[in-house]
This record gives structure tokens, C-alpha cells and sequence, in this order.
């Protein structure tokens, strides 16, 4: 019999040109402006620029004239803004925080301790929040800060598959609290005046908005001041996500059932596009504008009955 040859060894994938940059495995160009520019020195602009005035902001023109070169010369080493993108959001996020040894039996210290660092990054650059996520990440900070989190979860009793989806609710939970975060802070400084005084005067118009009659849990809430100063909410939701966590873990350890609920499966483009679908949608949607003005008008009666009534 005749050996069958040996099969030839599969393709390396081709990365893309700012992944290829981030792991420093694409040459910087030979030639280029007298006054050298270098793939560092472009990034730290764009984060400069960024930090000022927010990704809007960011474009080739702009960080080339922040460097006193032309647009072209910045082309001879980032040919897109997307890979300055992923540039800056890999130089961002940074390096996660080196493990505490104290914190090495106590995976929920450590879990606290990263994602305390992941909030921090997102303060120090709030623009990180508005670069998409297109996938698992592939640059080489992104895939540490995943390892690390990983790292702390790995004396526990369950799988690879599940550590990961510990890990993607963790910084899912981070980056929503970033969001939410930011916005308080740009409201507040649009205003001048500090993030609680946002509050305080959000919970004086939820007081007037907020009838029993209508909304009689929410209406409890306000009388309680729950959104006036008291515990940071986050830190008291991140708490309770970590609980959810241990529970979990300790019905793995015990070998115990555990539920986890199907995956929703999205709507097929046909269904979506459906013209008795968009015009049911488009019906539901009118007819909950129509239920709103109802209850306003309601609302009103109310008061103005009461009053009336009151009166007397």
C-alpha cells in the first residue's frame, strides 16, 4: 500500500491589521515622515483626544494634526480607524491588578478587587463604554483581564463553560454600573452641581409624578427616600450577584440539580420583516401612547376631584 501523504499544515488565520498590532507581530512601516512617528505615540493621542472630548471626537485628521503630521503619515502605520479603535480600547483597559496573595482562599474578595479595577478603568476613560463589543475579545490586555477572572474562579467546583458565563456576568454587571455611572456624572457636570443633587431632585418630582392610586410599590419607595443618599445600590446588586454565585457553586459541589433556563432563540429576519408583524407592532405601540394619555387624563381628574372635594 502506498503511504498516503501527510496532510499539509493548516493555514495560520490572518489577523486583522489592529489585532496584529496589539500582539506587536505587524512590522511598524520602513519608511515614513523625517520626524519618526510611532504606533504608540498615534494611540496615546487618539486616548488624549478621547478623554477631552469622547470618542465622537476621534478620527484620523484630528490626532494627525494633534501630532503636527499629515493624515497620510498616520495611514503608513494604522490603515483604518477601526484598528485605531481596537488600539485604544487595548491600551485602555490596561493590565488587570497582579493577584493578591491575601485575597488567594477568598474568591469573592477577588472578585470585588477586579472589578472595582475594571470600574476604575472605565472612569479614567469613559469612552471605553462606547467602543462596541464585536465578540470575545483577541487583544492580549482584553484576554488578560478575562484570565485573571478566570484565575480567581478556578478552585471552584464547576466547568470551563460555566466559569466563563460567571465571568461575562461579572463584567457585564461592571459595565452597565459604568454606564449608568457616566451618566450621572455628565448630567451633574452639565449642570454644576454634584451627582446626589441629581438625585435629590429626581426623588422632589418622582413625589409630585408618583400617585398611590397608579404606582403604589413605586409610591412606598419614594415615601421610603430610596433615592435619596443611603447604600450604593451597585454594591449591594453586585452582592447579591456574587450570592447567586456561591449558591450556585455549593449545589454543584453537592452534586445537585441545578436549572438553567433555555436559551432564548431571536426571531428569524423573515419574522421580523413581516408586514403584519411591523403593523401589529406599529398598532401596539399607538395603541400604548393612546392608554398613556388616558391615564393622564385620568390623573388629573383625580386631582381636580379631590380638590373640588376637598374643598367643601
Amino acid at each position: 500500500m502506498t503511504a498516503e501523504p501527510p496532510a499539509p499544515p493548516a493555514a495560520e488565520p490572518e489577523l486583522p491589521r489592529g489585532v496584529a498590532l496589539a500582539w506587536g507581530v505587524s512590522a511598524n512601516p520602513q519608511r515614513g515622515p523625517k520626524r519618526e512617528l510611532s504606533i504608540e505615540r498615534i494611540v496615546e493621542a487618539a486616548m488624549e483626544i478621547a478623554d477631552a472630548e469622547g470618542l465622537g471626537a476621534v478620527s484620523m485628521s484630528r490626532v494627525a494634526q494633534s501630532l503636527g503630521y499629515t493624515t497620510m503619515s498616520l495611514y503608513r502605520y494604522v490603515t483604518a480607524k477601526d484598528d485605531l479603535l481596537t488600539l485604544m480600547q487595548e491600551y485602555g483597559v490596561g493590565l488587570p491588578p497582579e493577584p493578591d496573595p491575601e485575597l488567594a482562599d477568598d474568591w469573592r474578595a477577588g472578585i470585588r478587587a477586579i472589578a472595582r479595577a475594571q470600574l476604575d478603568r472605565y472612569v479614567e476613560h469613559p469612552w471605553l463604554l462606547d467602543i462596541p463589543i464585536d465578540g470575545t475579545p483577541v487583544t492580549p490586555n482584553n484576554l488578560a483581564w478575562m484570565d485573571a477572572t478566570l484565575h480567581l474562579l478556578a478552585p471552584l467546583p464547576v466547568s470551563e463553560d460555566e466559569r466563563i458565563a460567571v465571568t461575562l456576568l461579572i463584567t457585564g454587571q461592571v459595565r452597565w454600573q459604568g454606564i449608568v455611572e457616566r451618566s450621572y456624572a455628565t448630567a451633574a457636570a452639565s449642570q454644576g452641581v454634584e451627582p446626589q443633587a441629581i438625585d435629590d431632585a429626581r426623588d422632589d418630582l418622582l413625589a409630585v409624578l408618583v400617585s398611590a392610586e397608579e404606582f403604589p410599590a413605586l409610591r412606598r419607595a419614594v415615601d421610603a427616600g430610596v433615592f435619596r443618599v443611603g447604600e450604593d445600590p451597585f454594591a449591594f446588586g453586585f452582592e447579591r450577584l456574587l450570592d447567586g454565585v456561591e449558591g450556585f457553586v455549593r449545589a454543584r459541589a453537592a452534586g445537585e440539580p441545578v436549572a438553567v433556563a433555555p436559551a432564548a432563540e431571536p426571531e428569524p429576519a423573515e419574522v421580523q420583516a413581516d408586514k403584519r408583524v411591523r403593523e401589529a407592532r406599529k398598532a401596539t405601540r399607538e395603541a400604548e401612547k393612546r392608554l398613556r394619555d388616558a391615564r393622564k387624563l385620568e390623573r388629573l381628574a383625580l386631582r381636580d376631584a379631590r380638590a373640588k372635594y376637598r374643598d367643601r
